[in-house]
């Protein structure tokens, strides 16, 4: 892992996840301190994060995962989500931009149809396609899920 430590989230780092989710630009509804794994340099700075959500008894979403761009290219984001991993109930879900669903597949993780979404899938994704009035042409969003 070199410069960083991965760790449990601290409460007086939840002001910290929340400012990173913003300034990266993804999902920033259900962040809880408590569910997530943070990169901390020696200093104690959070460089990177990622958590697992539930949505129900039997929905699970790894979501959050964010590196400040100085970090980006160290490994940081596959460290946070191999942590993840390590504890993870499956199935489990992740929703990202069409042209991440490479990295995700690295993990196991394979697009899943419209059809074979849970209800609480199949309302986001209609959601962020009326809402499509705002994505670049190219944008889509992709679920996958992780057996």
């Amino acid at each position: 892992m070199g410069d960083y430590l991965l760790r449990q989230a601290l409460e007086s780092e939840a002001r910290k996840i929340t400012d990173l989710i913003h300034s990266v630009g993804i999902n920033p509804t259900g962040l809880d301190w408590r569910r997530f794994i943070v990169a901390v340099d020696s200093s104690g700075e959070v460089l990177g994060c990622g958590q697992i959500k539930s949505h129900g008894r039997e929905i699970r979403e790894l979501a959050s995962i964010a590196v400040r761009p100085e970090w980006r290219g160290r490994g940081i984001a596959r460290s946070v989500i191999d942590k993840l991993l390590e504890s993870a109930q499956k199935p489990l879900y992740l929703m990202c931009m069409a042209n991440m669903g490479g990295m995700y597949e690295k993990f196991g993780f394979l697009p899943v149809t419209r059809a074979d979404l849970p209800k609480y899938f199949q309302r986001i994704y209609a959601l962020f396609r009326t809402a499509g009035v705002f994505m670049q042409p190219h944008d889509d969003l992709l679920i996958m899920k992780l057996e």
